[in-house]
């Protein structure tokens, strides 16, 4: 018996995590793609005159098994991964480009769809049923659906080598974190780090057993050490580790993997008749073309670089007062956290004792409830794939099931570093009935130790309600068709429900609901309210500029010259920096072969959606904020507008029909002091 093959007869219809073992998926996956391929077979070869229902529509529904064991797969090879899994990986992923090729590149499936298609006009579909066929149509022109049989095979190949080397890629980042760790046993060596972080270097140590303290390039590890470690050479030490990840000439090196993704990538464009992979990729986002986002991206850059250079200025001549004459890399977050202190009497480590994870989670909960009429019970019968996972049943205001809510939330072995929202099914009404999300925020937070329990950062304070955002755009997803649900939609769009959330978390309303001293309960005083507030836009011009140089990198990579004429990804790099750059260059540094955004996740050619979003949610959180911060009236309509829409609208007309108007940048200007 193969539990990844039966119906899931737990709560929920959730996955069994308890009874699957590595030794399933590879059958699992042979027997979903054989099945998904009959499904298929049944539309190619049906009699009947195509139509939306029969073409259309059964497409939409066919691979709903495979779709679901890879959701389990692919989310532990990032959560949860092993060497096993990793090798799993490598040999079921071309099976899947090959699978997929054979759908989109299947002649007589794409005259069925397109038949329906050139008749849309009269078949008098409703808006989602259009831009389901539409978007169907779309994905097969434009993956290939239209080029002759030399081309198709060409295609073929290319997406198979694609999906390997994008694994390779992960893996190899996953490896050299892993690889590194930094073994302190002199005390005196840990001079301006705080007791939270020094503990819990204490307790990786006492896991590894050895004496002393252990840091690694986990972020809940690193970023401490950057932003207090005293030590000047400890924190080069540790930055030119972090920066040169995958960058080391060894086995795990990802210079080679880049420059073979990004050619493939550019060959691709060009069979299907696009300029460059920005241009295949843009043609279904928000900004259109490349030209969009590298205006747009210049634009923010004209406005906010003589921001940034006098903001680094001030920085460097504030370092001085300590004898450095030229800051570096491994100085940024040192003397910003100082300056930070001088300026507002503000440290970070002030803040974490009212920042305990379980508070700050019940504080997303409860704004949540107030914005959406949403509440969440943690329930015990749910099965996890690991001890740090808790689960969740969300209800609505009647009380009726909403979705499943996963968190996990610590670093361990098997995880990837950073932060992602993700799911485990999608929502879709079928039969009348409409099926529930299942939906996961995974983070790296510092681990309770003996002594205190998580304390967040309040850049980790952000991070979860980020998250979180994402995560009510797929909870309360609320379309028919599973394709354009939740999240499905532009990757410049993404990023809207997740940024306009963190806003929350600088308002004093909102603060008041969750920041309690972990042990004492006082509520978090109001001059540090004000100290947060004011705060949140030093060193902005800096942060922009950083957000926008990895923005451009990506741009470089995917939108600018001819992949095949890239000798050298460092010095292509630093080519692309140069207008952004405000630190000296590290020799041994290089951003792109840990780049993990652009070359394992989606976000090649889109990683300008970042700062595109931002624009969008400091607009769209005006409107709270001269209406009422937890107005419900407002919270309704994003609710019913931008959360629960998905796909099946064009984004800017979602945002018109929250909004009433067009985005504008003032907002976002305005509130990062640069306007």
């Amino acid at each position: 018996m193969n539990p990844l093959l039966d119906k899931f007869d737990t709560p929920f219809e959730t996955v069994p995590f308890s009874k699957i073992k590595n030794e399933h998926f590879k059958p699992a996956f042979e027997a979903a793609i054989a099945k998904a391929k009959e499904e298929v077979a049944l539309i190619v070869n049906n009699a009947n005159p195509p139509t939306f229902e029969n073409t259309t529509e059964a497409l939409e529904l066919s691979g709903k098994l495979l779709a679901r064991i890879s959701s389990v797969f692919f989310n532990l090879n990032s959560a949860e991964t092993n060497e096993e899994i990793q090798q799993i990986a490598q040999e079921v992923s071309p099976q899947l480009s090959k699978f997929s090729n054979d759908i989109r590149l299947n002649e007589n499936l794409f005259q069925k769809v397109k038949e329906v298609y050139d008749q849309r006009d009269s078949l008098h579909l409703d808006p989602e049923q259009i831009v389901l066929l539409e978007k169907q149509y779309k994905g097969f022109s434009r993956n290939g659906a239209n080029l002759n049989k030399t081309n198709k095979d060409a295609l073929r190949e290319i997406d198979m080598q694609l999906s390997q080397l994008s694994l390779s890629f992960g893996e190899n980042v996953l490896a050299e974190t892993n690889a590194y760790e930094l073994h302190i046993t002199d005390e005196k060596q840990l001079q301006g780090l705080p007791e939270g972080a020094k503990e819990g270097a204490a307790l990786t140590a006492k896991q590894k057993n050895k004496e002393g303290w252990i840091f690694t390039l986990d972020y809940p590890s690193y970023v401490p050490f950057m932003t207090y470690i005293d030590h000047r050479e400890l924190r080069k030490e540790m930055a030119i580790a972090f920066g040169k990840k995958s960058f080391q000439g060894n086995k795990y090196d990802n210079q080679e993997i880049i420059l073979k993704i990004v050619k493939l990538r550019h060959q691709r464009a060009q069979l299907l008749g696009y300029e460059t992979h920005a241009h295949f990729v843009l043609e279904e986002r928000m900004a259109e073309n490349p030209k969009t986002v590298f205006d747009f991206s210049n634009e923010l850059l004209q406005k906010a670089k003589p921001a940034a250079e006098k903001e680094f200025q001030k920085l460097s001549e504030f370092a001085k007062n300590d004898g450095i004459d030229l800051l570096q890399k491994w100085d940024g977050a040192y003397y910003s956290e100082k300056l930070k202190k001088e300026l507002f009497s503000f440290e970070e480590e002030a803040l974490k004792p009212y920042f305990q994870l379980e508070n700050v989670l019940r504080g997303a909960f409860t704004i949540a409830q107030k914005l959406f009429g949403l509440s969440f019970e943690q329930v015990f019968d749910i099965d996890v794939y690991h001890e740090d996972v808790q689960t969740y049943k969300v209800l609505n205001e009647n009380g009726d099931y909403v979705a499943v809510f996963y968190t996990d939330f610590f670093p361990r072995k098997g995880k990837r570093n950073g932060a992602w929202m993700t799911s485990f099914k999608n929502q879709y009404i079928q039969n009348g009935v409409n099926s529930r999300p299942h939906i996961s925020n995974v983070c790296n937070f510092t681990k309770p130790t003996e002594t205190k329990p998580s304390l967040l950062t309040f850049n980790e304070v952000t991070t979860l309600f980020h998250e979180f955002g994402h995560g009510l755009h797929g909870m309360l997803a609320n379309t028919k068709y599973s394709s354009l649900s939740g999240t499905n939609v532009s990757w410049d769009f993404v990023e809207l429900p997740s940024q306009i959330f963190e806003n929350w978390c600088y308002e004093e309303e909102a603060l008041k609901i969750f920041a309690k001293h972990y042990k004492t309960g006082e509520m978090i005083p109001m001059a540090l309210i004000q100290k947060i507030k004011k705060a949140a836009s030093f060193l902005e011009g800096m942060q922009t500029l950083r957000q926008l140089s990895f923005g451009l990198l990506d741009m470089a990579w995917h939108g600018g010259v001819a992949p095949e004429n890239i000798a050298d990804v460092k010095s292509f790099e630093q080519e692309a920096f140069s207008e952004t750059q405000l630190y000296p260059d590290v020799i041994e540094n290089c951003m792109s072969t840990s780049f993990s955004h652009i070359f394992q996740g989606g976000y090649s050619a889109g990683y300008y959606s970042y700062k595109w979003a931002e624009v969008l949610d400091a607009d769209a959180f005006e409107y709270f904020q001269e209406n009422g911060i937890f107005n419900q009236e407002i919270g309704e309509k994003f609710k019913n507008t931008v959360l629960s829409k998905g796909g099946t609208v064009k984004p800017m007309d979602l945002y018109i029909a929250f909004r009433g108007k067009k985005p504008s940048s003032n907002a976002l200007l305005k509130r990062a002091g640069l306007f």
